[in-house]
């Protein structure tokens, strides 16, 4: 079975746009390889003059290996935004980073622009505490600028010995307001899963990333409020996925597991036979039919776009918040054996189960709700979504940018958790529309009236 393996990298992670959805552990060495036509030798033996030509006459004696890799990188890079190169140690904390256990800041990036974009903090760690949001780019490590920096070497710039600090510079919003973040390295345990009850009668999940831990998590937290929760009571689930930029293919296909027992939960179609795979649903279904609300948002990306993707076609939940990021493409993670590290390699795209393919469009909510975003936040947190990654695999005409990504950090200013908890009590959802934009005309009422008092103060 194909596993996704997120690459990320001592508490770095090339998130969201650059998460593989795939992983096949084969090797170059040995498999069959296509015939290259003549023009192609004649384009290696120009780069193998070239590359003599640096090595021998060059100012100064250049570091060849790493001459190499950056070839290779750039022959990936030239493909899409996720194909890359991962070294020896590259690799080794790439498979590490899947146990949910790691060190450093715990962000999760990609690249745009020259600059690397933040796609979201994870919970529970230095970033997220330092209050670094969706959307940052970070300009500057330690003084250093990241223009002409591969994503790779970024990332390890940003890692570290635990309890070591490091100082990143961060330009935000639209005006590129520059901010100056001092954080402390740290080993990051990451617990995937998170669960608590809601109004006594709703089982809430939150689910920040899917590792090797998260299914087995969502179990626990499911029975725990089968326990808890009397049957004629249990109202139903909220599957908060937002800013959740994805994880292992096989989690998420077992978290949908959980909800449906029958028919496709996502298929693989790539430019090879063996990259076509459909993946169904087993018998059993966890949830015993109880509701289920998932919340998505700007910063939901792929295993999370496969999990909405497909509780929405099957019609078993509701999906309520923002459109998601749009990441629709698979990486085959390659051993090149050895101390060679591997190659990572875009191979497939997956569909939902009514053959959608979400690649630069992303999955839309059935309730469309945005957050009241304060002031000095508004447009900073937006995320571009796939669609604006140059290189990235085109979807037809009709691609769309990505969304809003904020969250509250006080529930009780969370639009999209309120309007599920309010779902899954039975209230209508243009009653709860409604009634949410008109709390949001109020608060903003109030705001602009303390804004003029202010005024007048001064």
């Amino acid at each position: 079975m194909m596993r996704k393996t997120a690459l990320i990298v001592t508490g770095i992670a090339i998130g969201a746009g650059s998460l593989t959805l795939g992983q096949h552990a084969r090797s170059l060495v040995g498999g069959p390889a296509l015939a290259a036509p003549a023009d192609t030798y004649k384009s290696l033996s120009l780069f193998g003059d070239v590359y003599d030509k640096v090595r021998t006459d060059y100012v100064e004696k250049p570091d060849e290996q790493k001459m190499i890799e950056a070839a290779i990188n750039g022959m990936l890079s030239s493909l899409d935004p996720h194909s890359s190169y991962l070294d020896a140690k590259g690799f080794k904390d790439m498979r590490t980073q899947t146990e949910g256990k790691f060190g450093g800041l715990g962000i999760e990036v990609t690249q745009e622009d020259g600059l690397i974009k933040v796609v979201s903090p994870i919970d529970d760690t230095p970033a997220s505490r330092a209050g670094i949001l969706s959307g940052d780019l970070i300009a500057g490590i330690d003084d250093e600028s990241v223009q002409g920096l591969t994503l790779n070497q970024a990332v390890d710039k940003m890692r570290g010995v635990v309890d070591t600090p490091v100082k990143l510079t961060i330009f935000r919003g639209k005006d590129k307001q520059k901010i100056e973040v001092k954080l402390k390295r740290a080993e990051i345990h990451i617990k995937s899963v998170k669960w608590r009850k809601l109004d006594e009668d709703i089982g809430y999940v939150r689910i920040s990333q899917f590792n090797e831990e998260t299914a087995d998590g969502l179990r626990t937290a499911m029975q725990k409020f089968q326990q808890e929760i009397p049957a004629d009571k249990f109202k139903g689930y909220v599957i908060d996925l937002r800013n959740n930029p994805g994880g292992l293919l096989d989690q998420s296909i077992q978290v949908v597991n959980a909800f449906i027992d029958h028919g496709e939960i996502v298929s693989t179609r790539g430019r090879n036979a063996d990259e076509t795979q459909r993946y169904n649903a087993r018998p059993g279904d966890l949830s015993k039919g109880k509701p289920v609300v998932v919340l998505i948002n700007g910063g939901s990306a792929s295993a999370s776009e496969i999990v909405a993707g497909a509780l929405q076609d099957h019609k078993r939940a509701t999906l309520i918040g923002t459109r998601s990021f749009g990441k629709g493409s698979v990486q085959t993670i390659i051993p090149l054996g050895g101390s060679n590290g591997a190659l990572r390699l875009t191979t497939a795209r997956y569909y939902t189960p009514s053959g959608r393919s979400i690649q630069a469009k992303g999955i839309d909510p059935d309730m469309l709700l945005l957050q009241d975003v304060p002031d000095e936040l508004k447009g900073k947190d937006d995320t571009k979504g796939e669609a604006s990654l140059r290189g990235h695999l085109k979807n037809g005409d009709d691609e769309k940018t990505g969304s809003q990504a904020y969250v509250p950090a006080d529930e009780k200013k969370d639009k999209q958790l309120t309007a599920a908890i309010e779902l899954l009590h039975g209230k209508p959802r243009a009653q709860i529309i409604q009634s949410l934009e008109a709390s949001s005309k109020e608060a903003a009422g109030k705001s602009d009236k303390s804004a003029t008092s202010e005024k007048s103060a001064n």
